[in-house]
């Protein structure tokens, strides 16, 4: 099981956010730019979609879409969601896993010289 992965609302540029549609996480993003629109409170959000193939978008969203608040695209509903690195957990000295004697430390750059 994946480390829990702490949420909160207000995203901005470099932000990695979590696209939902209808309900479901469709693609992770990184919010490139936030430029107004010529509409206030609204704004053109150029989104990098970070899959594969990687494809840039750009939607004009209100700012409380960006925040988090539902929205409909072509009729389907989307949200927003920020994510935040997940913490890592607390070990104690008696969860450790045991040191190797055997362990070796391989060298990247060794191995690229080959």
């Amino acid at each position: 099981m994946g480390l829990p992965v702490e949420r909160s609302a207000m995203a901005v540029e470099n932000d990695i956010v979590l696209v939902y549609h209808e309900g479901n996480p469709l693609s992770f993003a990184r919010i490139e730019s936030i430029e107004p629109d010529i509409k206030r409170g609204w704004y053109h959000v150029k989104l990098l979609l970070l899959q594969i193939p990687l494809q840039v978008v750009t939607w004009i969203l209100r700012d409380t879409y960006i925040d988090g608040e539902p929205f409909t695209m072509g009729g389907k509903e989307m949200h927003l969601e920020k994510i935040e690195c997940p913490q890592m957990p607390d070990v104690d000295d008696d969860t450790e896993a045991p040191a190797r004697d055997d362990a070796k430390v391989i060298s990247l750059a060794d191995l690229k010289k080959k």
